[in-house]
């Protein structure tokens, strides 16, 4: 699977180049006549010195990611590239630093999830000397690049081989692919090729990196275990964008690194049948545990934001006793405990092996009973449960007594919701429309469900606060104020649920 990372600011960008095969002796054709180049400027010449780090069994370079430190040139520095297309890839910058083997922090968080608890070595050294053209348009403006490389290369790991070769670039600075399409045809016609490597790390370390796992293709007629297999392998993709984006500190990424191990485990769960038992109870394990590291703070900011905001609704002259400062000290010691902790399980050796399991999961498909038959017939089965599991739980919900037990009963139906709209969202390929409709109204309920829960939560909070402040002999009447809002809305949450439910689709094996 290729590598994803979370979109970085300048001067990080996106490179965008093609490379060409040429022999020693090929003389590099006149460019001034392609589309918009006005005229070429005089060559320059650089001496690059690049070494790459990787483990010793190369896990960066079968993700396609390559990362290194290359001195010489305009652009002397730390770089990290990922794929983006077959001739485009994301370059992140840092600068060189003092110590050569040091990698920039910000890198290293980028490549944990793929690094894991593997020690990061040299393994390759790539020296070029780069003759460089650039075509300009009429008002001088660079448009592209054209290099003229010589290069030698000497992979460090898993064993050493040196070769040395030479190929031409061009690369895009101000113009766009028009130009790159103008000049490949161009050097078509003298007979150079494009070259058969996308990069010089990949021609230096030659076979050596493991090729990746090609993407699953769910399909009615196709086997039902590559729904499954479909659906985790492109979360498992998420979990490993939002990973970099957790430990960057980026907006909302604990929450969607969380919505992808629960996805994950929902999936795992209704496909069930379709995998080894002790896999699939193994895997469930550990992702519901790595979910709860991280979901502690989550919930303690989501709760401690939905305060803030019930205060600062309220009249000024209806918030008495110093209310908003005692949620602050509430949150302020037990939200940076939590956030440590749940930090520090990102360099767990047991989150590493649970991502090393998912991996093996994708690779070797344990499989089993009715996988191997046509998605359409296993399917709507399965989908089937889901939707008779929380019809289950709605029933259990209307025949539970008022208050704690009705609570408890609808943030179970919202997990179910939840649950079902996890596995219809997998179902897409198979079942069409009619799985969308169902993902959105399961989504529907987990959403008005999920205001409950989280009414439910403030509520006990602000209970327990009132009696502290009752007890410290502080007004306690905007707790009381702001219980009853939030009772307000667990009575209307509960009665748009209700609603939603009458709406509810049917079940694919069930008529309309």
């Amino acid at each position: 699977m290729p590598a994803v990372f979370a979109q970085q600011p300048t001067p990080d960008g996106v490179e965008i180049e093609r490379k060409f095969d040429v022999q020693e002796s090929a003389e590099l054709p006149s460019f001034a006549g392609l589309p918009g180049v006005d005229r070429v400027d005089d060559p320059v010449v650089f001496d690059l010195d690049a070494v790459y780090f990787d483990t010793e069994d190369l896990v960066l370079a079968a993700s396609r990611i390559a990362l290194r430190r290359r001195s010489g040139g305009e652009d002397a520095g730390w770089h990290l590239k990922t794929l983006v297309s077959a001739d485009a890839r994301q370059e992140l910058h840092e600068p060189l630093g003092t110590d050569p083997e040091a990698v920039p922090p910000r890198f290293l968080r980028l490549v944990r999830v793929h690094v894991r608890d593997r020690v990061l070595v040299p393994a390759a050294r790539v020296r070029t000397r780069r003759i460089v053209h650039r075509l300009l348009d009429e008002h001088g403006a660079v448009l592209a690049e054209v290099c003229d490389d010589h290069v030698r290369a000497d992979r460090l790991v898993p064993e050493v081989m040196s070769h040395s070769w030479r190929e031409w670039e061009v690369e895009l600075v101000d113009g766009d692919r028009r130009l790159l399409d103008a000049a490949q045809s161009l050097l078509a016609s003298s007979g150079v090729p494009l070259s058969g490597y996308a990069s010089k790390l990949g021609r230096a370390l030659g076979d050596a990196p493991q090729v990746p796992v090609a993407a699953a293709r769910a399909h009615p007629r196709g086997p039902a275990g590559e729904v499954l297999l479909a659906t985790v392998e492109a979360t498992v993709r998420t979990l490993w964008s939002e990973d970099a984006r957790v430990r960057e500190d980026e907006p909302d990424a604990v929450h969607q690194f969380r919505v992808a191990l629960r996805r994950l485990r929902s999936v795992v769960r209704t496909f069930r049948p379709l995998i080894d038992r002790d896999v699939a109870d193994h895997l469930r394990r550990e992702l519901k545990w790595m979910a709860g590291t991280l979901g502690a703070a989550r919930d303690l900011q989501v709760l401690r934001e939905r305060l803030a905001d019930l205060i600062a609704a309220e009249a000024p002259e209806l918030v008495l006793g110093p209310i908003a400062s005692r949620i602050d000290e509430q949150f302020s010691a037990e939200y940076q405990s939590a956030r440590t902790a749940g930090l520090a399980s990102l360099d767990d050796a047991r989150y590493f092996r649970l991502l090393d399991d998912l991996d093996s999961f994708v690779a070797e498909a344990p499989l089993r009973g009715p996988s191997s038959k046509q998605a359409r017939h296993i399917v709507p089965v399965l989908i089937d449960k889901e939707w008779e599991r929380l019809d289950a739980l709605v029933k259990l919900s209307e025949s539970a007594g008022p208050g704690t037990p009705r609570d408890v009963a609808l943030h179970e139906v919202r997990k179910g919701a939840k649950a079902l709209r996890y596995a219809a969202d997998s179902a897409v390929p198979v079942l069409h429309e009619a799985a969308l409709r169902l993902a959105v109204a399961a989504e529907e309920i987990q959403e008005i469900l999920g205001d409950h829960q989280d009414s439910v939560v403030a509520r006990n909070l602000l209970l327990r606060l009132a009696a502290e402040a009752h007890a410290r002999g502080e007004d306690d009447f905007s707790y009381g104020r702001l219980h009853a809002s939030q009772q307000r809305v667990a009575e209307q949450s509960e009665k748009r649920f209700r609603q939603a439910w009458k709406r509810f689709p049917a079940a694919p094996g069930q008529p309309t």
